[in-house]
């Protein structure tokens, strides 16, 4: 039957992608089977995915997978992707029903980029939040996903709770994945061997924070629990893609942090505005801490306090420009300890943006996009 239905819509002459989902009357037949793309473009690998990081479903059994069993299913099954080929754990559970963490949702993300899965999005287009917008578009995530040479990640360590996953990549570079399966959060460290890579001196990137730095052996993160840290290293010596920059979208109003009229002048008072594309809205995370928009760095006065107003200032290095990005899409000064703040909650453009203690509430809380 499959196979008359891939030549009907060959016949068709137009060009259609044809997904299948083996799991006939509920019997998980599809990781039994090595030849279904010799008549699909994609086909399901598992029976449904639960907005879950894990439900305890046996591989077997009828019963909804959560994440967790999800990959555990897929991982040997790599050998079948490559290009015109997928194999799809099912459609992205990120941001449906609220019923995942934000870490959940960067994992979980992750870990269909790493497999070269189809992203199909599950959620609500109409009502999602915009941390979930900026998870779902996140560029560089989505180009290891979409990489050409369209291999599967391997997993090149299982410890249990802790793995690591490694994904070739066209340009010679190498993704990897410490992923943290369990509770609480822990050290995940892996070699340049285990992930393919030679001896030599390599430059990484962590995709989520934009962080940078070099190795000639190890590369190791702090996890949270049910958390992901996705690095790019660059292979041969040479320098991974730059950190590409992003809009800042406050969770209150749905606008993003903006330098009002691409002004560059230094004291230059920030504000949100309509979200756009234009340079005065895009920020890049440094490797050592800043926010750059406009060739210069995000900055609070050295002697700010709760109400002062942020601004845009020649880079300098000052603890007073280094920010970090708190799990709760918090946005907090080195220096200061105070939150990135939007004024009273208000949402009409031009609203000024400044510093206040850090509360969680929603008009401190920002997503890149």
């Amino acid at each position: 039957m499959r196979r008359r239905q891939r030549d009907a819509l060959k016949a068709t002459g137009r060009p259609i992608v044809y997904s299948i989902n083996p799991n006939s009357a509920h019997s998980n037949t599809a990781p039994t089977y090595s030849g279904w793309g010799a008549f699909s473009d994609m086909w399901r690998t598992s029976e449904d995915l639960s907005a879950s990081w894990s439900t305890g479903c046996s591989p077997s059994a009828d019963c909804f997978v959560g994440i967790t069993e999800a990959l555990d299913i897929v991982e040997p099954m790599r050998e079948w992707t490559k290009p015109g080929q997928y194999n799809d754990p099912d459609m992205l559970m990120v941001g449906v029903r609220n019923a995942l963490s934000l870490t959940e949702n960067r994992a979980h993300m992750t870990m269909w980029a790493m497999l070269s899965a189809p992203l199909i999005a599950g959620n609500d287009l109409r009502s999602m939040s915009a941390d979930v917008r900026g998870i779902l578009t996140q560029p560089d995530v989505l180009a290891i996903d979409q990489d050409p040479l369209v291999r599967q990640a391997d997993r090149v360590r299982d410890d249990g709770d802790a793995e690591v996953w490694a994904k070739p990549l066209a340009d010679g570079s190498v993704a990897v994945a410490l992923l943290n399966r369990g509770n609480g959060s822990r050290q995940i460290s892996t070699t340049l061997s285990q992930v393919g890579l030679g001896s030599g001196t390599y430059q990484y990137r962590e995709v989520w924070t934009g962080a940078t730095g070099t190795t000639t052996n190890q590369l190791s993160a702090q996890v949270a629990q049910h958390g992901v840290a996705l690095f790019r290293v660059s292979a041969g010596g040479t320098t991974p893609p730059p950190p590409t920059g992003s809009a800042l979208v406050s969770a209150s109003s749905g606008r993003c942090l903006d330098v009002p009229g691409s002004a560059t002048t230094n004291g230059t008072g920030l504000v949100i505005w309509d979200c756009h594309s234009a340079a005065n809205q895009t920020w890049t995370a440094g490797s050592d801490g800043t926010l750059r928009s406009l060739g210069r760095c995000l900055d609070a006065p050295p002697s700010a306090t709760a109400g002062t107003r942020v601004q845009l200032w020649d880079c300098n290095g000052g603890t007073n420009q280094q920010w970090t990005f708190q799990s709760n899409g918090t946005i907090r000064g080195a220096r200061s300890g105070l939150c990135l703040d939007v004024d009273r909650n208000l949402t009409a453009n031009s609203t000024a943006v400044l510093l206040w203690t850090c509360t969680g509430s929603a008009n401190q809380v920002w997503s890149r996009r």
